[in-house]
């Protein structure tokens, strides 16, 4: 039988060869419209500005009533009559009181358990978790605080640091005037709120030898 050569058959003014190369081209670029990827950080500066805003306000509401899990701590570099605008301040959620009595300085060190993240975002609804000092549930007799100096970190860190005791554990709400700013930092991009889940576990003045620690270890005692 004899063959009958494929662009023969035709539909209308198209032959089938290039029907379906008009198809198969209308198909990639539908696919290629819907799985376009998520911006995970559109309009990054509005939305933390906004998120922050409201944290604060909401903060502020809750202390009025008398709530003294929440804090609101102006950054340590002003004091609270410079302090006038939101991104001047931290906020404070306490989850835990802790039982020590005194603080730690600017000059001093601290060993501290804590795990960071970000705001709420297209593909992370807790935010992501950009840098933590455990892994697996939170078990203080088995974790291992991290050391460095109070004066290492950012002023919101810091500010967070020089207010806690030994014991406390807080979760922090730092805005990104009092982070990294407009820069990125890792994987952080600017104009990043931060939320720590913060313990202090201890702290030591200048010139104290700072001893190795055991994840199993008691760390309530207070500092003189």
């Amino acid at each position: 039988m004899t063959r009958i050569p494929l662009h023969t058959f035709s539909i209308g003014r198209h032959s089938l060869p290039a029907l379906l190369i008009l198809l198969v081209g209308a198909l990639v670029v539908s696919c290629s419209e819907s799985s376009s990827e998520v911006d995970e950080y559109a309009d990054w500066q509005e939305k933390n500005t906004q998120w922050f805003n409201n944290l604060y306000n909401s903060a502020k509401q809750k202390v009025a009533t008398g709530d003294n899990t929440w804090k609101i701590l102006p950054v340590y570099l002003l004091n609270e009559t410079a302090a006038t605008n939101p991104e001047d301040h931290i906020v404070v959620h306490v989850l835990k009181e802790g039982e020590g009595s005194g603080c730690p300085f600017y000059t001093d060190s601290v060993r501290v358990h804590y795990r960071g993240r970000l705001i709420p975002s297209p593909s992370y609804a807790e935010g992501l978790v950009f840098d933590q000092s455990w892994t697996g549930d939170y078990n203080l007799r088995q974790m291992t605080p991290t050391k460095f100096a109070v004066a290492s970190v950012t002023t919101g860190f810091t500010t967070a640091l020089i207010n806690m005791h030994i014991g406390d554990r807080w979760e922090v709400y730092i805005p990104y005037a009092l982070a990294y700013g407009t820069n990125q930092s890792g994987t952080v991009p600017g104009y990043s709120t931060l939320i720590f889940d913060l313990t202090l576990a201890a702290y030591y003045h200048p010139g104290v030898v700072v001893p190795d620690w055991k994840a199993n270890e008691s760390f309530w005692e207070p500092e003189d």
